[in-house]
């Protein structure tokens, strides 16, 4: 087994562990929706993800499981939202602002296909015009043809804790970057 040590990181990461199995487009359309970390919309362990990695809602998402190949855990992803409509259920420009870099440690339900579900926090809220108080994940909907890119993959095991972080991971390349 190779190692790679990335230079300036103190990361050692195995060569073969986190390269998607089959090559990634530079991007593809998804459905864009969210959750909150409750057993109502998870399972009886909300603050586990499907990977073992605590859900942190500054930085996690979860795919479909037909998008395990493309996106295994580990998976930076950017979301451009310039071909969403914001018409009907989807709120994208409302809280595309607390999207950012999203890691894929996470899997949805079966019965979904093409589809990121991102994880916000249960205190993020908005005050809409028909229903008042909403939380970022009621708000943003279903967002249909969302572009997701792959921007890198980082260990499992040490996603970063906030949105500063990962940004900062992916603009200095130690993500494995592929932009």
């Amino acid at each position: 087994m190779g190692f790679l040590l990335l230079s300036g990181s103190a990361i050692a990461l195995p060569t073969h562990a986190h390269a998607p199995s089959a090559p990634v487009p530079a991007g593809y359309s998804v459905t864009l929706t969210a959750y909150n970390a409750v057993p109502a919309q998870t399972d009886a362990s909300p603050f586990e993800t499907a990977s073992g990695a605590y859900s942190n809602p500054a930085v996690v998402a979860a795919r479909s499981r037909n998008l395990a190949s493309e996106l295994p855990f580990g998976t930076i992803i950017e979301i451009d939202g310039s071909n969403i409509s914001s018409q009907g259920t989807c709120g994208y420009s409302v809280v595309a602002q607390r999207i950012g870099y999203r890691v894929i440690a996470d899997t949805m339900n079966a019965r979904y296909t093409d589809r990121i579900d991102i994880l916000f926090d249960t205190q993020a809220n908005y005050r809409t015009a028909d229903h008042g108080m909403q939380n970022a994940a009621g708000v943003l909907g279903i967002c249909n043809n969302a572009t997701t890119r792959v921007v890198g993959y980082v260990n499992i095991n040490r996603i970063p804790a906030t949105q500063a972080e990962l940004a900062a991971l992916v603009r200095s390349g130690n993500s494995l970057a592929l932009k």
